[in-house]
């Protein structure tokens, strides 16, 4: 430990110790996660890539996307590749700065992940509420603004975790039961009071989850009264499934963010400690895992830029908004 002759001890770094109970099958638990990993980077980077090269993608829905794999696969990045170190190699030590670095960006994306199922909520409502409007509403200027507006808010939320955490004095250890560094499981580490971290954890979750899922379930209303006013069954059927993948990547982000908030807070203690660990990885690894499959399964346009690219000029796009 350094810095024992000040009043604010704080450790040169901490120790993750994986998942508490579970240790002598750290091995086999890695592979899955491994195997996840991958899909999860070659899966986002793939969509990025066919977004950016091929014209028919370059819509809004897509670029929105394209945004939401790029912060799929540097979130998952920021957290796998050191807890699979802990795993293998049993290589624990992580620097106190880095740790909060790394704190920081898991909290930061995770919020962006929200945010940016919030706005293609919104630019699915603009496209079936206001299908004539849609290329003039959501232009490449509104689309940038309103990426770099909710990169802005995570950002600015998040920051003060850092500074919060950093007061917090570690005089009786530096061992954190987790594999990454979450902001509350470092802050139950310190001896000194975390009740300020504990309420602007509340805070956050408050303004970016409740506030996101607020805009998406008004979104969701909107499509839902549009849709059912269309006569025509084959066009409900159309407008429905241009939001199948959306509504699945929404399920699937905010289940385990829902059981990961609640279960920590109200009646969690009994759930055992490594249930909630795993379920914290899980909720980190599943939507850049299973997104990239959904969207390619599911989403047409996507469909065919896949078969495209591994065809060559053979295959031409059909367009459908």
């Amino acid at each position: 430990m350094s810095g024992d002759n000040s009043s604010s001890l704080t450790p040169g770094f901490f120790i993750l110790n994986g998942i508490p109970g579970l240790e002598a099958t750290h091995t086999w638990i890695s592979l899955p996660f491994c195997f996840m990993y991958i899909i999860a980077v070659v899966g986002n980077c793939g969509l990025i890539y066919l977004i950016s090269h091929e014209e028919a993608l370059h819509r809004p829905m897509y670029y929105f996307l394209a945004l939401l794999s790029f912060t799929d696969v540097t979130l998952c990045t920021t957290t796998v590749p050191n807890m699979l170190c802990i795993f293998w190699f049993n290589l624990k030590e992580i620097d106190f700065n880095a740790c909060l670095a790394q704190m920081f960006f898991v909290h930061m994306l995770t919020g962006m992940e929200s945010g940016v199922l919030m706005l293609m909520a919104l630019d699915r409502f603009v496209a079936i509420c206001y299908p004539l409007r849609y290329a003039t509403i959501l232009t490449n200027t509104v689309i940038a603004k309103a990426g770099f507006a909710t990169f802005l808010r995570n950002v600015t939320l998040i920051i003060p975790f850092t500074f919060l955490t950093k007061r917090l004095s570690y005089c009786q250890g530096n061992f954190i039961p987790h594999t990454y560094c979450d902001h509350m499981s470092v802050a139950k580490v310190s001896c000194g009071n975390f009740k300020v971290n504990a309420i602007y954890g509340l805070i956050v979750a408050l303004l970016i989850g409740v506030s996101d899922i607020c805009c998406i379930s008004v979104s969701y209303t909107m499509i839902l009264l549009a849709v059912m006013s269309l006569s025509s069954a084959d066009a409900r059927h159309k407008a429905f499934s241009t939001c199948t993948s959306h509504m699945c990547a929404i399920v699937i982000t905010y289940v385990p963010a829902f059981f990961t908030f609640f279960t920590h807070r109200f009646g969690g203690h009994n759930i055992p400690h490594h249930i909630h660990i795993i379920v914290a990885n899980l909720y980190l690894l599943l939507p850049p895992t299973i997104n990239p499959i959904v969207y390619g399964v599911k989403t047409k346009q996507i469909r065919e830029g896949i078969i495209k690219f591994l065809l060559g000029d053979k295959f031409s796009f059909t367009y459908d908004k």
